[in-house]
């Protein structure tokens, strides 16, 4: 079990606060609803909110195109609040805003990642980013595999805690792999091929793995597919962008048997209509099958969405490859950093 300090259990009245997000949004606003609940916990507590983040890989240098101030209307209009974006990250500006802020209210600063040391994990600048805080909070499940200073570096100079959502993904995600309701399946697709490195990491919890999207291909190519009667891999159709049809029944049959499931890809291009009997007739299986289910990343949400499907699963979560990664390594650096 991943036992962390939870920020329901942390004293902060009055305190500034500062608040590590997944800001890495574009139309949906998914992400940015997962933290609702940590952001009102700290406001009803009359907290002084320093929230931080980043969007996309400007490679540490400035882009006005992927500046926070384009997030900052959206935010307000999910958040229901009044938030006073700062295009500064450790200057003097962002300073004097800090202290200048008042209890309850909250500041969004730029992007981290026009830093360079953002990604690089310079302790100085996680230090300078500390300063102007008391306390440390990470809500940034779905970039928490990642060793950078606001997820690692931060919390070892401020007392820190889980946000109420990240809590919440640790809660559930663990759920696959600590006494879960057996048989488990687990769903993994897509187009990247170092998807296809989890397969064996899965094999330590999973009673069997359905294998989809290019990851068949891959497989064959490096002389893997059918070697494990564990893994189950689909075949393809001829122009690789779906599944045949008998996989999906032979996936069907594995889904309908199983007590825990997790989700991780599509099986095809769904967004194609000439492409999406494999995706949604696998999807459609794992929502009704009366078993425990969690999906991940951001494909997988599309297509969940697209078939109206949320109300099937007990856990969506905001992560795409930390979820992977803590399903593969059960923990994450930021989940070592919060341990700490």
């Amino acid at each position: 079990m991943i036992n962390l300090p939870r920020l329901e259990d942390s004293e902060l009245t009055g305190k500034r606060v500062i608040v590590r997000l997944d800001l890495d949004v574009e139309d949906d606003d998914f992400r940015l609803k997962s933290c609702l609940a940590t952001i009102d916990f700290l406001i009803s507590n009359d907290a002084r909110l320093i929230l931080i983040g980043h969007k996309g890989r400007p490679e540490g240098r400035m882009d006005s195109g992927l500046s926070l101030k384009s997030v900052t209307d959206k935010f307000r209009m999910v958040l229901q609040k009044e938030v006073e974006f700062v295009h500064d990250t450790t200057g003097f500006l962002a300073k004097e805003k800090v202290r200048l802020l008042a209890e309850g209210r909250a500041i969004l600063l730029e992007n981290l990642r026009f830093d360079p040391r953002e990604e690089t994990n310079g302790e100085d600048f996680a230090k300078q980013l500390s300063l102007m805080g008391e306390f440390y909070v990470n809500e940034a499940f779905a970039t928490s595999h990642r060793n950078h200073a606001s997820i690692v570096g931060i919390p070892k100079f401020l007392s820190h805690a889980a946000g109420i959502h990240f809590g919440k993904e640790i809660d559930n995600l663990e759920k696959a792999f600590v006494n879960p309701a057996r048989p488990v399946v687990v769903v993994v697709s897509g187009l990247k091929e170092d998807k296809l490195s989890y397969v064996e990491a899965f094999r330590s919890f999973a009673d069997r793995i359905l294998v989809g999207g290019r990851l068949p291909e891959y497989a064959e190519k490096k002389g893997i597919k059918g070697v494990d009667p564990k893994v189950m891999y689909a075949d393809l159709v001829p122009d690789k962008e779906d599944i045949t049809v008998h996989s999906i029944e032979r996936f069907e049959a594995e889904i309908a048997r199983a007590k825990t499931i997790v989700v991780a890809g599509p099986m095809g291009k769904f967004e194609d209509l000439g492409h999406r009997m494999g995706t949604q007739r696998i999807f459609e299986a794992v929502a009704r099958a009366p078993s425990f289910k969690v999906a991940g990343g951001g494909d997988t949400h599309k297509a969940i969405s697209l078939f109206k499907l949320e109300a099937g699963f007990n856990w969506l979560s905001v992560g795409g490859g930390a979820t992977l990664e803590l399903l593969a390594k059960r923990t994450l650096p930021g989940i070592e950093a919060l341990k700490a």
